[in-house]
């Protein structure tokens, strides 16, 4: 019972720390490195674990569930990094899933984005909830604040989008 109260816990310090995420952390770049092979690499974690890095800089090895139980292990330990989400594009781009590979970068540059602004950006991307200028200036600030080109570019697409199909709030 103790040991479940333990998990519990750290779960529910997971889940409010992605609401104190800080925000302006520099970005990891989500250009392909090339360097992973799918057939030699995958799964990571069984074959390359060395490569992998909690956001506090523990390898991944340093997550265990002893560790856990002995509070060695913080809700920080257990986030996933923006470098881990670009390894894991490599692969997919290396067996041909590009839109996924995409997918994964979109989601490395999110990570230095505090979980409240990612969850007000997304109403705000709804039909008919914001102006062109309005999702215009989120593009700006993911851009120049966040350094997550590719999600303003895809932002700056869909304010594109919704004023060709008239999905934008009336002015």
């Amino acid at each position: 019972m103790l040991q479940e109260k333990m998990v519990e816990d750290i779960v529910r310090e997971v889940l409010k720390s992605m609401y104190h995420a800080k925000a302006g952390a520099p970005a990891v770049s989500t250009a392909p490195r090339g360097k992973l092979d799918p057939d030699r690499d995958y799964p990571l974690a069984a074959r390359r674990p060395e490569l992998l890095k909690t956001p506090t800089g523990k390898n991944f090895g340093d997550i265990t569930l002893d560790k856990v139980m002995k509070g060695e292990v913080s809700p920080e330990d257990v986030r996933i990094t923006a470098e881990t989400l670009c390894f894991q594009a490599e692969i997919a781009e290396g067996v041909g899933r590009t839109q996924f590979a995409g997918n994964l970068r979109r989601a490395a540059e999110l990570t230095v984005i505090p979980d409240e602004r990612i969850l007000e950006i997304y109403n705000a991307l709804r039909p008919y909830r914001s102006t062109k200028q309005e999702l215009l200036a989120i593009a700006d600030e993911l851009e120049q604040k966040y350094n997550a080109k590719i999600n303003a570019a895809f932002v700056r697409e869909a304010a594109d989008v919704y004023e060709r199909r008239k999905r934008l709030k009336a002015e």
